[in-house]
Formats: structure tokens, sequence, C-alpha cells
């Protein structure tokens, strides 16, 4: 049976297991997913043992997602943009390295109604969760692309990537006379429970606000925005399915429903 895994540290929290075997079960591939805890320092052993176990593929998660991107032998244009891989292909001793985040985002977006085209976007973070979806809302053609962070330089790092497109770097102060269509939140505050130094004014400008975190209660920055009043309050539950459904038809070659999915995890968090 072909072997799949999730590697990082911690990783007793991780899903993905759950979702990669609903989705073989619907596809009705054969296949064992599960998780591995990986000591630092011991990833690329890891992999290479799988690969000697009849792996076919992995995901990665926190804190190996660059480890995994210096290891492949070929790279999807968006991981070289992203600078980081989620997912890994093997293919007769060969590792590929993809990363489905931004898919992930952008297809929960879309499902749920909100319209990335000509629209505002304020893209809240510049580490790797930010790096991994620049690409996928660019590719939406939205009128501007925001990107703000404490530091300024680690924003203008990834706008000088994309040349010549709608992107731009700001400090979170910079966003206080601003206003957006859709905000999304790629920083841990959502993790730590910490406020973001966003101002209420540019909160309340969006017609919807996204947090990548997610769990059984929303987070600091989605309450905050509930209450004032922003129409569309969405976590990043659906970014995690899509991102795992976009890892799966790499590996498979089928496209899963990601509804039952969702909608089981959802009332799992309960």
């Amino acid at each position: 049976m072909d072997q799949y895994r999730v590697f990082g540290n911690p990783i007793a929290q991780s899903k993905s297991p759950f979702i990669h075997q609903q989705f073989a079960t619907q596809t009705e591939q054969r296949i064992h997913y599960q998780s591995e805890l990986v000591q630092l320092g011991n990833f690329e052993l890891a992999v290479r043992e799988l690969i000697a176990q009849n792996g076919k593929g992995a995901n990665v998660t926190a804190p190996f997602k660059e480890q995994a991107f210096n290891i492949c032998d070929e790279l999807s244009e968006r991981a070289k943009l992203a600078g980081a891989v989620n997912t890994l292909i093997f293919n007769h001793g060969t590792i590929y390295g993809d990363t489905t985040d931004g898919v992930g985002l952008v297809s929960d977006l879309l499902r749920q109604k909100i319209t990335l085209q000509h629209s505002k976007i304020l893209l809240l973070g510049a580490g790797g969760a930010a790096k991994g979806v620049v690409q996928a809302l660019l590719e939406q053609s939205p009128t501007s692309l925001t990107i703000a962070n404490r530091t300024l330089s680690k924003a203008q790092a990834i706008v000088s990537q994309y040349p010549n497109q709608a992107i731009h770097a700001v400090t979170f102060a910079d966003t206080e006379q601003l206003s957006f269509d859709i905000i999304i939140n790629a920083t841990s505050t959502g993790l730590s429970g910490e406020s973001l130094p966003i101002s209420n004014a540019t909160i309340k400008s969006a017609v919807a606000c996204y947090d990548m975190v997610y769990g059984k209660h929303p987070t600091a920055f989605l309450i905050q925005a509930k209450t004032l009043g922003v129409k569309h309050i969405i976590d990043g539950l659906g970014m995690l399915v899509g991102q795992a459904a976009e890892s799966f038809k790499l590996w498979r070659g089928v496209s899963p429903d990601i509804e039952p999915v969702l909608t089981t995890l959802r009332t799992q968090l309960k």
C-alpha cells in the first residue's frame, strides 16, 4: 500500500491523517497516511526513510517547510516564490516540492462567495504563511494586494519578487488611513490570542475578514471584526482542507469533495 506522512514538531494536533483517510475512502484510493513526529535535525533522514518504505509523498508542517524546500530535486514555480514547501512527491528517487497553501486559501474564499477579482486585499504578516499565498492571491487579479508587517523590510522583500504587479508593502501603522475589501491575517496572533495593531476603522471598511488560524472559538481578530459589523467572518479550517485536497490531487490524480470532510471537522471542533 502506498505510504504517506505528515511531518512536523509538534504533530499530535494535526488533522491531516483524518482528512486524507476521508479523501481516500471517498475516492477509493488505497493509501496509508499517518502523522510522524520528527526531531529537530532529523527531517531529511525521516524523508529518506519514508522513500525506502514505499513512500509516495508527504505533507510538511512547522517547523520543517524551509528544510523541505532545501532537500527537493525539483520545485514548482509557486514553491520557488514561497521559499517553502508543504507537499512532497517522490518519484523514482527524486523529490518534487510544491506548496498548496495558496490554493487552499483562494479556494476557500471563492467557495464562500468572496470576490477577489478587482478587490483591495490586505495581507497581515510577512512570514512563511504570508509568502505561501501571495502568488495565488495575485492570480485572482485583485485591484491591489497590500502586505503589512511590523518590519517593513520583510514585507518589501516579498513585494520585490513580484515586479510590475499591483502589490505594495506597508507597516501596520500605515494601514490606519487605508480601506480594504478583504483583510487576511497571516500572523501568529491567532494562536497567541493577541490583538492586531490595526485600527477599528480599517477593519470596519472590509467586507470580509479571514484568519488562517482555526479552533473551537474565533480568534481575537475575528471577534473584533464581528463586533465592528464586518459581514463575512471566516477562520482557516476551509483553507486547511482545501490545501489538503490540492495535495491529494497532486499525489493521486483525483479531486476529492471537501464539503463532507469540512462539515465533520467543524462538528468535531464544537
